[in-house]
């Protein structure tokens, strides 16, 4: 018998509380997903944005490599939250997100993605920019140190 501790604890709603503003104030993020010609994990930095109804969004150019690795296999993971002005970096709250990338309509969305992001203007209407869903399915918060948390997508709906 192993007497391990699990760093896990329980989800409590503080955590959910904490997840939930991380999501809704999320303006980029990491983002992994496997590469296509060499089948090892990349990391990209993509603009995010949530939807009226808590999608998690991001439009996505199909010229990007990212694009057509969620393409070929659209599970991915996406770590969100920035480290403030001040202390150590590990120190800060963050989530990371286990996600199903599916491209929407982009046209309804026009009005709230650059309501978030406003530059995003310049390219929107461009024909090959496509809005992304990222639907999550898990979530693994880190809430500082020793606050560690698994969290539903159920739990993090805003």
């Amino acid at each position: 018998m192993s007497n391990k501790i699990n760093p896990i604890r329980d989800t409590d709603a503080q955590a959910r509380v904490l997840a939930r503003r991380i999501l809704s104030d999320a303006r980029f993020g990491a983002l992994g997903e496997i590469d296509p010609t060499s089948s090892s994990p990349m990391v990209t930095r993509i603009a995010v944005a949530t939807a009226a109804d808590g999608t998690l969004l991001s439009l996505m150019s199909n010229l990007s490599l990212h694009t057509t690795a969620l393409g070929k296999t659209p599970i991915c993971s996406l770590l969100i939250g920035e480290p403030g002005p001040k202390g150590d970096p590990l120190s800060h709250p963050r989530l990371t997100l286990q996600c199903r990338a599916e491209p929407i309509e982009k046209s309804g969305l026009r009005v709230r993605y650059l309501s978030l992001h406003p530059k995003a203007q310049l390219y929107f209407d461009f024909a090959d920019f496509q809005m992304v869903a990222l639907r999550i399915n898990s979530a693994f918060l880190n809430g500082g140190f020793g606050k560690a948390y698994h969290l539903t997508a159920a739990e993090l709906i805003l």
